[in-house]
């Protein structure tokens, strides 16, 4: 049998078929280089000069540079606090030595490498307030501060996600592509889900399985999710995230 023929040769082909057509998609300048792409506020955020007295946490994702785009989502977390005339940002990047959790590296709302920012969660007012304590508690605590792996973890995802657990009031809705966010230790195989509510059983985020009050029910095999979410209802899918939208608090921009 010739190398790349049978099942398994179809799907691989069928496979890189499809991230070639996504990207084509997403990046139709075959053409543009990281280094060239936009990193400049794509005009999400609110404006913190206007909401000086309010509390704001707001969670984003962005597909990642390159194929990689094709099957996994970059997130980061920015905030301030009421009196505060900006955001605070932090993220984990993979590239540099040393510490790769990184604070207001890249504006609050930027492109990242030309992709736009979704919003995936958001909460104002004393709320917020109350919450940016803890959130920045967690931040510190962060146990893989040194380490970085794309697949399975701990990433950029594997972070967002630990935030999650330690801040349960931040009902945080990874998508099922945020590759990482499952990522645990083989000797903390059980715990909290990143949505801080519920209970998840993963090796590595190799294999596993979760049951949280915002991922629903979700099966984990070779960091691929696939899973159902119950509030609100979505589907939950790898490569697309979700079909359907999570819970967001109400933005007071919205309702002047």
């Amino acid at each position: 049998m010739k190398k790349g023929n049978g099942p398994a040769g179809v799907a691989i082909m069928l496979f890189s078929l499809a991230i070639g057509c996504t990207q084509a998609v997403r990046h139709p300048d075959a053409g543009q280089h990281w280094w060239s792409a936009r990193r400049d506020s794509a005009g999400v955020a609110p404006d913190p000069s206007r909401w000086v007295n309010t509390a704001i946490v707001q969670v984003y994702a962005a597909p990642t540079w390159g194929w990689r785009g094709a099957v996994a989502v970059h997130p980061w977390i920015i905030f301030k606090r009421a009196g505060d005339r900006q955001f605070q940002r932090y993220e984990v990047i993979g590239w540099g030595a040393g510490d790769k959790v990184r604070r207001n590296a890249n504006p609050p709302d930027g492109y990242w490498y030309g992709e736009t920012p979704r919003l995936l969660q958001q909460h104002w007012g004393p709320k917020a307030q109350v919450m940016i304590p803890q959130i920045e508690a967690a931040i510190a605590d962060y146990p893989w501060r040194d380490t970085y792996r794309a697949w399975p973890g701990p990433n950029s995802n594997t972070f967002l996600a630990h935030i999650g657990r330690e801040v349960p009031d931040l009902q945080l809705n990874m998508p099922a592509n945020a590759l990482g966010k499952d990522y645990r230790e083989l000797t903390d195989p059980i715990g909290l889900p990143p949505s801080g509510r519920g209970v998840q059983l993963s090796l590595l985020g190799v294999a596993g399985v979760t049951l949280g009050a915002q991922e629903g029910v979700e099966v984990n095999v070779l960091g691929l999710s696939f899973g159902v979410g119950l509030s609100p209802p979505q589907l939950r899918l790898p490569f697309i995230g979700g079909l359907g939208r999570a819970n967001l608090q109400s933005d007071p921009a919205g309702e002047e």
